[in-house]
């Protein structure tokens, strides 16, 4: 891929909290007009990366560059074309709906789309003179995004996005985000707890483990390719912890049950040379979620 496609450049990200290493020489890319979940365990690393993304943590080595510029120094011009979501925050929460649209107008002469904003509003059937102390944390949370959206940033940077939505609107908002993104040729790089909703939503995923990526790609390629691997073994057999080109493989009563994104042959070969005295084997296509479990663990 061409440099100039890369919206976001991360190099040899390495980052220390006291004593304890959060990860060393982490890189990876985003490209112009892609929507990119970032998925990981708590404790990951999710956080520290948005921070770092954002501007609010410089790193102990490495950068991060947008648009081709370093983070840390990069120009107000730049990052204008930035829109962040911090974990929802709404400043000002005396305003109201129509009152904090006016006032975050004003940063924005130039470029501020306020049908973005109020279309958001109305989806979520939200009055103009309601005040945002008064909203759930969901609505609030989606306040923030919506002045996001009339920012009209090219990139979003975007911290568990759907917080405090119920079931129903969050499908609504993940279909809205989708639409707007892909109508408006944004690139966006977001983080959820819930991954049901990323897998409507984003193109593409970064499955970070502690301190490393597991693996960067699309999600079509991802539960294209990597599949549940089932067969039978015999009662009191106990799986080896550890099988080079299977993820997490363990035995429950007759069943055996690994991750790969091996071939059923290649599979077999190993459990062959493993010694794992198999039968019936089949496989399964995965979900998103199905596969960052079977990536990064249950537990």
């Amino acid at each position: 891929m061409d440099h100039t496609d890369n919206i976001i450049e991360c190099r040899n990200l390495t980052h220390y909290y006291g004593n304890r290493k959060i990860y060393e020489n982490l890189s990876f890319n985003v490209p112009q007009g892609r929507i990119l979940g970032l998925l990981g365990k708590n404790g990951a690393g999710k956080t520290t990366t948005i921070n770092i993304l954002s501007g609010y943590l410089k790193p102990h080595s490495g950068e991060c560059l947008m648009f081709g510029q370093n983070i840390n120094t990069m120009s107000n011009e730049m990052r204008r074309r930035i829109g962040l979501l911090i974990e929802g925050h709404v400043q000002y929460q005396f305003m109201t709906i129509q009152q904090i649209e006016k006032f975050y107008s004003a940063f924005y002469p130039e470029q501020w789309r306020r049908d973005a904003y109020y279309e958001l509003m109305n989806m979520l059937k939200v009055a103009p003179g309601q005040k945002i102390s008064r909203m759930s944390c969901g609505q609030r949370s989606q306040v923030a995004l919506g002045l996001i959206l009339a920012q009209n940033p090219e990139l979003l940077i975007l911290d568990d996005f759907s917080l405090g939505l119920d079931p129903g609107y969050r499908r609504l908002f993940v279909e809205y985000l989708r639409d707007y993104a892909k109508s408006e040729n944004k690139t966006v790089f977001l983080t959820s707890h819930i991954v049901q909703d990323m897998e409507r939503l984003i193109d593409d995923c970064i499955v970070m483990d502690y301190g490393y990526i597991m693996t960067q790609q699309s999600v079509k390629s991802l539960t294209d390719t990597f599949k549940k691997f089932t067969c039978t073994v015999p009662e009191g057999y106990s799986a080896p912890n550890k099988i080079e080109g299977l993820y997490h493989p363990f035995v429950i009563r007759n069943t055996f049950e690994a991750f790969s994104f091996l071939n059923q042959d290649k599979v077999e070969e190993i459990l062959k040379a493993t010694g794992v005295p198999y039968s019936n084997i089949t496989s399964e296509k995965l979900t998103l979620e199905d596969a960052f479990i079977g990536l990064t663990g249950m537990y």
